[in-house]
């Protein structure tokens, strides 16, 4: 039976990294950044998932790092839309550069 190298399950881990660091340093969309933060998210349970197995392959602690990730992830997406939602209902725009609710 043939295995897939760590090494390419780490490229496509890294790639996705890239293009969701890419998404979330170049968009002006707040809806756009937070789905580039959610691929730099799953890029980590790649990553995470094959160094478990292939360095511990009879213990579980990647999988639950990485459902701990999909937790954290699933509560920043709820939390980052709602409040995305909020400020879109005041300022009738969801591009990063307009929000200034802080300024005095």
């Amino acid at each position: 039976m043939l295995t897939i190298p760590l090494s390419w399950f780490l490229l496509v881990g890294a790639g996705l990294f890239s293009i969701g660091l890419y998404g979330a340093l170049a968009r002006r969309n707040a809806i756009a950044v937070l789905m580039a933060i959610e691929l730099l998210l799953n890029a980590v349970n790649i990553n995470l998932i094959a160094f478990n197995r292939y360095i511990t392959p009879l213990q579980v602690t990647g999988q639950v790092f990485a459902i701990f990730v999909l937790a954290i992830a699933a509560a920043e997406a709820a939390v980052g839309l709602a409040l995305f939602i909020a400020i879109y209902r005041t300022r009738d725009t969801v591009i990063l550069e307009e929000f200034d609710l802080l300024k005095g």
